[in-house]
């Protein structure tokens, strides 16, 4: 299934369905969304890391179109809130209450 990059209307029930309450699901889909956008950043950071250059040579700046493709492609890419979104409705995040394991409230 294709991630949307555009504003879509999600339904409530879905999204509350895996934990009962919708404002547990918004809470674990806050954290995973957080995960992926540091993953992406870190990764985009990385492939930005090897055209580092010690020269201040702007001619040299203005004329790398790889590094220009590579920052394209990831502000390309759909938010991590969606993809947070898809793979909660999907089943694919794992979770667990820790006030129902310990007698805590950490989600």
């Amino acid at each position: 299934m294709a991630i949307q990059a555009s504003i879509v209307t999600r339904d409530m029930d879905k999204i509350a369905t895996p934990t009962g309450n919708v404002y547990e699901s918004v809470a674990i889909i806050g954290k995973r969304a957080r995960q992926v956008a540091v993953n992406v950043k870190e990764e985009l950071n990385n492939k930005l890391a090897e055209f580092a250059s010690t020269v201040d040579n702007l001619e040299e700046i203005f004329e790398n179109r790889e590094q220009i493709e590579i920052s394209k492609f990831y502000e390309r890419m759909p938010k991590s809130t969606n993809v947070a979104i898809e793979e909660f409705i999907e089943g694919k995040v794992t979770f667990r209450n820790k006030e129902t394991e310990e007698g805590g409230i950490t989600l």
